[in-house]
């Protein structure tokens, strides 16, 4: 059993084996099926001989092994190499982007959004729409579920069959029920998301939270890539992130690791939505951002944006913050700083525990990069560890607030080259 159960782990990180001590031939061919995937994933356009010599199994069996991915239509043929000196031309392989759909979406604090991809994981559609936070749990979700069967559709009229749908949510989520357990920001308790999505879709389903899935995002193909142990801050209507390390996200003993935005930051502070006081999240979100702005004006601030948003300063977006604090406004820029200060002194604590090589930064305030980075740095600098932050580099995300669609994506993904649907059929 224990060399089952090891075989078993080692599928999806590529190991591969011409035997097995166990016999079992179904997962031996499962491990060795989805190795290939994987190194085509990252190495395509490749040959057959080049996978054999990567891969350390015989050609014969991996000619084998690509025969039956073809027929699955999973992989395709590309064309012939054009050898450098003397050498023999190569038939080279890559993924077959038709061979089916991913849907990805998000449910924020006051949006939703969906990506659907091609196999090569290439966005063929995307959607971002509003949602106003009074509107009740049924109406969201059936928002929800429409712009999902609209993500669908755009896959089926290409003929891709669905493998598989993510949704990243604000709050904490147990990955193994796919419940939604609270979300304080939206005011929800034990939903059963997943089971509700199963009503309506026969595929994989994978519901995690949206910081965690934004992680893995920008590690698989964003800002991140390349690097093996990453801290990602996500900062929005509410505040989070993840961590990843060598590739794979740590959710922590029960599977809520990144809660960042509810470290408590200053006891006698704002009330939070979680009930605490003074959460790192009551100093660092769009709503902080906001209310900077309100109190820097009254305080005596100048500043375009009473006249904006003719007096309702409860209208104000990030948006409006950034284009006004490009213009110089003075409100706009005395909120940005203080949002900067206390973005860099959480990040400077998270960097003295975790020790990661690269910290990068999303959610919609990203937009506001170019004036909270600096000072997300200064705090670093006279707050961080002098060795930690030396070897630490902070950047913005590359897909912004689109780093959670992009997070369900790549488990999606993952979870199908761990495990194609042939060899579900097989086992």
């Amino acid at each position: 059993m224990k060399s089952y159960l090891k075989a078993a782990r080692e599928i999806t990180r590529g190991v591969f084996a011409d035997n097995f001590q166990t016999g079992n031939q179904g997962l031996l061919r499962q491990k060795n099926l989805s190795g290939i995937m994987h190194h085509l994933h990252d190495k395509a356009p490749i040959s057959r001989a080049d996978l054999a010599k990567m891969t350390g199994l015989n050609k014969t069996t991996v000619s084998s092994l690509i025969t039956e991915l073809m027929d699955n239509h999973f992989v395709q043929e590309i064309g012939i190499s054009s050898p450098k000196g003397i050498g023999r031309r190569s038939v080279m392989l890559d993924i077959n982007p038709a061979r089916g759909a991913i849907v990805s979406a998000e449910l924020g604090g006051d949006f939703l959004s969906a990506v659907t991809t091609d196999f090569a994981t290439e966005i063929i559609w995307k959607k971002r729409e509003s949602i106003s936070p009074t509107l009740s749990q049924t109406a969201i979700l059936e928002r929800l579920l429409k712009l999902l069967k609209e993500a669908i559709a755009i896959g089926n009229k290409k003929g891709y069959p669905l493998l598989g749908l993510a949704l990243g949510v604000p709050g904490l989520v147990d990955g193994q029920s796919g419940n939604l357990l609270f979300a304080p920001n939206l005011g929800w308790k034990d939903v059963p998301l997943r089971d509700w999505l199963r009503k309506s879709f026969d595929t994989r389903i994978i519901v995690e939270n949206e910081a965690t899935l934004a992680a893995l995002g920008e590690q698989y193909f964003g800002a991140a890539e390349g690097y093996s142990e990453v801290l990602y801050v996500s900062a929005g209507v509410g505040l989070g992130g993840g961590m990843v390390i060598e590739g794979h996200l740590y959710n922590g003993a029960s599977g809520f690791a990144g809660e960042f935005g509810h470290m408590t930051m200053n006891p006698e502070g704002e009330s939070c939505m979680c009930g605490n006081r003074g959460c790192w999240e009551t100093q660092v979100s769009q709503f902080a951002l906001f209310r900077y702005i309100k109190e820097a004006i009254k305080a005596g601030s100048t500043s375009s944006l009473p006249a904006q948003t003719k007096g309702k300063l409860d209208h104000l977006t990030v948006e409006m913050v950034v284009d006004a604090a490009r213009r110089g406004d003075r409100a706009a820029l005395v909120a940005l700083d203080k949002v900067g200060k206390y973005l860099g002194t959480g990040i400077a604590s998270l960097i003295n525990v975790l020790n990661p090589s690269l910290v990068v930064f999303g959610g919609i305030l990203s937009l506001a990069g170019e004036f909270l980075l600096p000072r997300i740095n200064e705090e670093l600098h006279k707050r961080a560890l002098h060795w930690t932050e030396e070897k630490v580099k902070l950047v913005v995300a590359k897909y912004g607030f689109d780093a959670t669609v992009m997070g369900g994506v790549a488990r999606v993904y993952r979870a199908v080259l761990a495990n194609p649907p042939i060899l579900e059929r097989a086992l």
